[in-house]
């Protein structure tokens, strides 16, 4: 019989964390545990307001579990018992690290995968002032890929104090939803000229169909209007990218999935995360091998992270260790 305990926990952030829908100073989690013959496999998941969960209704659906656990319930089974969603992550994560546990292999042998190695990932300027984005641009010069939060009037002014104050790094920059289709088209040439590489989410989701009808001169990559397999197909000829992220997708098993279906599609590739410790960024490793953008930069914006955490050198993240995950 496998055993389910699940708890919140809350993070500190180093400072404060700020994209167009709002600020926060602490990273809020939940972790999963089964247990089953002395093994305990663990997943951390994020509970994502945007998307109509809260950390009640997260605890909520994973404590429904407990009853189809002690029928019999597996990994393969919980896909189509719980949706897509911060829930059936943390529980399908937790299922990976037992089976790990159990069987003695790690996360890529059951995955049928090669081995991972390290990852370079984008590190995050939060949204802020022109002047605020520019001296933390300075201050992550060395760093090889910066990601930018905007949202308004200023952000071509943000983007150009950036580069300004980090001329070699590659940048993407992320709107959250934050504008309209005339504030694309009259951005992205310009952000193009700034060496901008990708946008990510311009448009509400449910107005992203005007993106198809007209120019993208960076390519656009689609965040909130891609949750898993089933929302693949209506992003063809809206949007260049998808970002995938296990809060979305419900779990590492879908968003392997998600990740062969959009390659074969033609999408490019983009692995991101919401804001959590090593635990959540774990899995994201195996899934971003070979992937051109990598956004798993949660660990490096808390004031604390997990003991044993993943090892990262400057913005290089390595596979986890087996006493993290997997």
């Amino acid at each position: 019989m496998t055993r389910l305990t699940v708890r919140s926990e809350s993070w500190p952030i180093r400072g404060t964390f700020t994209i167009s829908r709002g600020s926060k100073t602490t990273a809020e989690v939940v972790v999963v545990e089964l247990s089953r013959n002395g093994d305990v496999g663990r997943g951390e998941a994020v509970p994502y307001a945007r998307y109509g969960e809260s950390m009640e209704s997260v605890l909520g659906q994973v404590e429904g579990l407990h009853g189809p656990l002690a029928e019999g319930l597996d990994r393969q089974g919980l896909q189509s018992l719980l949706p897509a969603g911060a829930a059936r992550n943390a529980v399908d994560l937790a299922f990976w690290d037992l089976e790990s546990k159990q069987s003695g292999k790690r996360h890529w042998e059951l995955a049928g995968l090669p081995e991972p190695g390290p990852v370079t990932t984008a590190y995050t300027l939060s949204l802020d002032s022109v002047e605020t984005m520019g001296r933390k641009a300075a201050e992550n010069a060395t760093r090889p890929l910066l990601k930018l939060k905007l949202a308004g009037p200023e952000d071509l002014g943000r983007v150009a104090a950036v580069r300004a104050n980090a001329p070699d790094p590659r940048i993407i920059v992320d709107a959250n939803e934050g504008w309209t289709a005339a504030q694309y088209s009259e951005l992205a040439p310009k952000l193009k000229e700034l060496g901008v590489e990708m946008i990510e989410q311009p448009l509400p989701a449910g107005d992203d169909g005007a993106l198809a009808g007209i120019e993208r001169p960076v390519p656009v990559c689609a965040d909130e209007s891609c949750h898993d397999t089933a929302t693949l197909a209506a992003l063809k000829g809206r949007y260049d990218m998808i970002n995938i992220k296990l809060d979305k997708t419900g779990g590492l098993t879908e968003a392997l999935k998600l990740k062969a279906a959009a390659e074969v599609e033609g999408f490019g590739i983009m692995v991101g995360c919401m804001l959590a410790t090593s635990l959540a960024m774990a899995p994201g490793v195996l899934l971003a091998q070979g992937v051109p953008v990598v956004d798993l930069d949660g660990p490096l914006l808390l004031a604390e992270d997990r003991d044993p955490a993943l090892k990262i050198e400057d913005s290089l993240i390595y596979p986890p260790a087996a006493a993290l995950w997997g």
